[in-house]
């Protein structure tokens, strides 16, 4: 039987739904590890790689959140909602018909490099040692400064209007709920998230990631043998 207190690091496929500390709650009742963290927080609504790290692992969490990360997923044309992606109803709607694809990737020049962004209202930024998302639910006024953050590359993949899809490659502390909300800006019609993806963290790949039901399946099979 593994010991995760010697230190383990493990990719997990995180489910639709799932906040991330539920999947390091799950792995440290399956690993009796006593030190369980994971490199860098999914949205429920988000789904693939989340690092969790075990024992002397935890260590490693730090480097392992400041690397490149890729994401893949849709941006839906024509609406905003005060989340940028599905947490919240849309509104102020916009006609998008008259947008054309080469309207679409010439506005992606505009996020590539480095960026001043503002996270979401409906985020885990501490806001005077609160968390920005408590006040923005009570519907308290919540202001967020900008932070400057790096974007390698904006793709779009397909388009199918009102939804478009994207994959972008991006560094430590990008919000791509913000980016949907500044692209839609951009091109004049607004925009929010509708799926995400997490597919690579540094050099580690979502398509070598355990999904929950396997993980358990593996330790479920290694203390019966």
């Amino acid at each position: 039987m593994i010991n995760f207190n010697e230190g383990r690091t493990i990719c997990i496929d995180k489910p639709l739904t799932w906040t991330s500390f539920q999947v390091v709650k799950k792995l440290r009742y399956l690993t009796r590890a006593k030190k369980v963290g994971h490199a860098g927080t999914l949205d429920p609504l988000a789904t693939g790689l989340l690092i969790i790290c075990t024992g002397k692992h935890t260590k490693l969490i730090s480097g392992y959140q400041g690397q490149t990360k890729e994401y893949t997923g849709t941006f839906k044309l024509g609406s905003i909602t005060p989340s940028y992606d599905l947490e919240t109803e849309e509104t102020d709607f916009k006609p998008y018909d008259h947008i054309t694809e080469s309207d679409l990737h010439t506005a992606t020049e505009k996020f590539v490099g480095d960026i001043d962004q503002t996270p979401p209202i409906f985020s885990a930024v501490k806001v005077k040692g609160v968390r920005a998302y408590e006040k923005a639910r009570k519907g308290e006024e919540v202001k967020i400064e900008p932070k400057r953050i790096r974007i390698d590359s904006l793709e779009i993949t397909r388009v199918d209007l009102p939804t478009i899809e994207f994959k972008v490659i991006c560094g430590k502390g990008t919000y791509i709920r913000s980016l949907a909300r500044d692209y839609g800006e951009a091109l004049g019609c607004g925009a929010h998230l509708t799926s995400l993806r997490r597919t690579r963290i540094g050099e580690f790949n979502v398509d070598e990631a355990y999904s929950i039901e396997r993980f358990e399946e593996m330790i479920k099979a290694m203390r019966e043998a």
